[in-house]
């Protein structure tokens, strides 16, 4: 049934993209996991293949190609065994570019997007606060305008590609009396005066940089400005669906790659004399895992296809999240299960992706938080609309 959203051009763009990752991401994968920092290097190539420009406008280096082109790059990335490296990369791709591309003036787009699709400048989305979490109408950074340019201080943090990006698109009060209706959305450049960060040690998700950030009295252009003074709720709002789908595109996608390798180990592994896949109650767990990554796997794609034609798909999106990283975790740590003793050892994928896997439900908007906004919405009679 999913194969209908997949065209002969969309299998050649996955097998492409599958190349290009077997030979330049997953031999350096273990060597990124230890050190907590990707090669740069890494990004041109992908600029060179034109893979952080498939949604992108062609006028600044993009393919502007649908959105089952993303799902892809989202699917295959997860089947690097590296939560990590996955979250650089699509923290880069679909929430610093996003705001570029939605928000960004024109030179802002020439300056910073189309770098930004060559891989020469790599970018992170700057909300979550220490003090705020998943409440971003309580953010405390500020943005004051003075004459021509704003200073801002305050901090964030849990921020990916926080320590070695190049730039950072950041929400701030511009106007603090005003609450959620004062935030601004704002560039700052890495080596701005006053920007300062700390690596983040986590769990999960070894290969990428997750930082917290401090602002002190960081002085920016007014020009640096992005969109209208104010609507940076509205912007976040707006975007928050696509950031939600794609998280559960991604676990989706990585309980897929752990029950591939189960299936293709317990061929493998014997007990009793017939291999392990043979045994009653591991088959039928298999396959209720299978059947439930198959359900929420097509409903996402049923939600990618809606956003693709202009939908609004704030509640579907929001299920998708909630229902997929829960699916996701739960399908790893069974699969771990499978492969007893070796599945806690660290030589195999399955610790490293129980660990990434557990950032599904947290990251993005925690499941409780998704589970007020869904009630809001079929309880409360809640209408999230797109900003205009």
């Amino acid at each position: 049934m999913t194969r209908m959203y997949f065209t002969e051009e969309h299998n050649l763009f996955r097998k492409s993209l599958q190349d290009f990752l077997k030979k330049e991401v997953v031999p350096h994968i273990d060597d990124w996991e230890k050190s907590g920092k990707i090669d740069k290097s890494v990004w041109l190539k992908f600029g060179e293949m034109g893979f952080f420009g498939i949604n992108y406008p062609e006028a600044y280096g993009g393919l502007n190609l649908d959105l089952f082109y993303t799902v892809i790059l989202l699917e295959e990335l997860q089947k690097v065994n590296s939560g990590g490296f996955a979250a650089a990369v699509w923290a880069h791709v679909y929430l610093a570019m996003t705001h570029l591309n939605a928000e960004g003036d024109e030179t802002i787009k020439q300056n910073y997007l189309a770098p930004s699709i060559t891989g020469e400048k790599i970018g992170c989305l700057c909300i979550t606060e220490p003090f705020g979490g998943s409440d971003v109408a309580g953010m405390r950074t500020t943005a004051v305008k003075k004459g021509d340019t704003y200073v801002i201080n305050g901090s964030k943090t849990f921020i990916t590609n926080g320590v070695y990006s190049d730039y950072l698109i950041i929400a701030a009060k511009t106007h603090p009396e005003l609450g959620n209706k004062g935030i601004s959305i704002l560039l700052v450049d890495r080596d701005t005066p006053g920007v300062s960060a700390t690596k983040l040690d986590k769990l999960g998700w070894r290969a990428s940089d997750t930082g917290e950030i401090a602002f002190d009295n960081v002085t920016i252009p007014a020009s640096n400005l992005m969109g209208e003074e104010n609507k940076g709720f509205a912007y976040i709002m707006q975007h928050f669906a696509s950031e939600r789908l794609i998280m559960g595109i991604n676990a989706h996608a990585r309980a897929e790659y752990a029950l591939e390798y189960a299936m293709q180990y317990m061929s493998e592994r014997t007990a009793f004399g017939r291999t392990i896949d043979k045994f009653q109650a591991l088959r039928h767990t298999l396959s209720e895992l299978h059947a439930d990554l198959e359900i929420n796997k097509a409903y996402n794609y049923a939600v990618a296809n809606a956003l693709d034609k202009g939908e609004y798909v704030v509640k579907e999106a929001t299920i998708s999240k909630l229902k997929s990283t829960k699916m996701a975790d739960e399908v790893i740590y069974q699969c771990l299960q499978f492969l007893g003793g070796y599945g806690y050892m660290e030589e195999y994928p399955m610790a490293r992706l129980l660990r990434d896997s557990r950032l599904g439900p947290i990251g993005g908007g925690t499941s409780e938080i998704l589970k007020e906004i869904l009630a809001k919405i079929i309880i409360d009679k809640k209408e999230y609309k797109p900003s205009t």
